[in-house]
């Protein structure tokens, strides 16, 4: 019995030394597992953005079209991208819209680009020229023109993705207290209009203003402004210029067809997986169609509204006036066009866009508009 003693002893050594607790090597095979193969697998990656604008977020087409956009995002990227909406002077001030979307203060904004023109003198080629395009053109120069190509050189060193965000159509001239029945009532009447169409109206005799629009209302109550554009009768109708203003002026030389601009921070554009990059641009060029679809159906409405309910008296520039304003407006396109080699770019194209698209709406819409007016006897 005693030789067994040693094998017995031996063989349960073995068993405990087989069973007992986890050696060095082993514990250290553990630890090298990574933490995240560990976790539960998480859903898709939700974006949270906030976009600024220039506008009241209860105005009519300009301030809830872009609610709009937001819905709609969130919608096609299944809740995915979701895009919180400030209006003007609700996270910065609505002439703020660019800086702070470049600073990445907010990851979008909507806007004019005409806003910036003294950061970028180019700007208002993408927003409306006087006695430029019409909407419907200057959406055509921007997508098959080249303009968007050079859009985005343009705002490329500031971190900008520009994108058109809704076109106006053809504008009012806008609101005043009194006639203007020659070139002797623009002298010294105060007017909030920007940037090219403002400097027209500086030099035959008027003082331009650039103002936001939240402060336009009371500006002119006071006398402040004289006058003041804006956009159309159904934008014009809800901010209640028809209350502090008798006469409203028509046509709107100044902006013929003015883009709103959509812009986009690059690098949180960058941080999108592709799909939503494409949701995100498919939803602004919707937003840019709904709000030209918009006003084109709303603005004879409020027009009537305006004349017929609230005793507005509907005024068209006299001739010599706007014959006077074009002279001026081709003098300073031409300076502008000369400001650096990159507006010199952006002017020839535009020009020469301009140019071709002119003549063939001369013999197509132009034409067609004189048919539709002609009496049947």
């Amino acid at each position: 019995m005693r030789s067994l003693f040693p094998l017995c002893l031996f063989a349960a050594l073995l068993f405990f030394a087989a069973c007992g607790e986890p050696t060095a090597p082993a514990a250290a095979t553990a630890e090298a597992v990574p933490e995240a193969a560990l976790e539960a697998p998480s859903g898709p990656r939700v974006f949270e953005w906030k976009m600024i604008t220039s506008w009241p977020r209860n105005l009519p087409a300009l301030g809830t079209l872009p609610e709009d956009f937001s819905r709609r995002v969130a919608r096609m990227s299944d809740g995915r991208l979701r895009i919180e909406v400030y209006g003007a002077n609700e996270l910065v001030g609505g002439l703020e819209v660019f800086d702070a979307v470049s600073q990445g203060v907010a990851e979008m904004g909507h806007s004019g680009a005409y806003y910036w023109q003294g950061k970028i003198a180019a700007t208002p080629f993408f927003s409306s020229i006087p006695f430029g395009l019409t909407g419907s053109e200057q959406d055509a120069w921007l997508s098959h023109g080249g303009g968007n190509e050079l859009w985005r050189e343009l705002y490329e060193p500031f971190g900008l993705i520009p994108v058109r965000g809704g076109n106006s159509g053809t504008q009012m001239f806008g609101w005043f207290n009194r006639e203007i029945n020659s070139l002797d009532d623009l002298r010294g009447l105060k007017m909030r209009i920007p940037s090219l169409g403002g400097e027209v109206f500086r030099r035959a005799g008027g003082t331009p203003v650039t103002m936001q629009f939240s402060d336009v209302f009371n500006a002119l109550q006071t006398g402040v402004l004289d006058a003041t554009e804006f956009v159309s009768p159904y934008n014009d109708l809800a901010a209640g210029y028809h209350t502090v203003a008798d006469y409203y002026y028509y046509p709107g030389w100044h902006e013929p067809g003015s883009t709103l601009e959509t812009i986009i921070n690059q690098a949180a554009f960058n941080e999108l997986p592709p799909d939503l990059q494409e949701i995100l641009l498919t939803a602004t060029e919707a937003m840019n169609q709904l709000l030209h679809d918009e006003l084109t159906a709303k603005n004879n409405e409020a027009l009537r509204v305006l004349v017929e309910e609230h005793g507005v008296q509907l005024r068209r520039l006299p001739d010599d006036v706007l014959i006077e304003f074009k002279r001026i407006s081709e003098e300073v396109i031409a300076e502008l066009a000369a400001a650096d080699p990159a507006t010199a770019r952006i002017h020839a194209s535009w020009r020469d866009f301009r140019q071709n698209v002119m003549n063939y709406r001369q013999i197509a819409e132009e034409a067609f508009i004189e048919a539709r007016r002609l009496p049947l006897d």
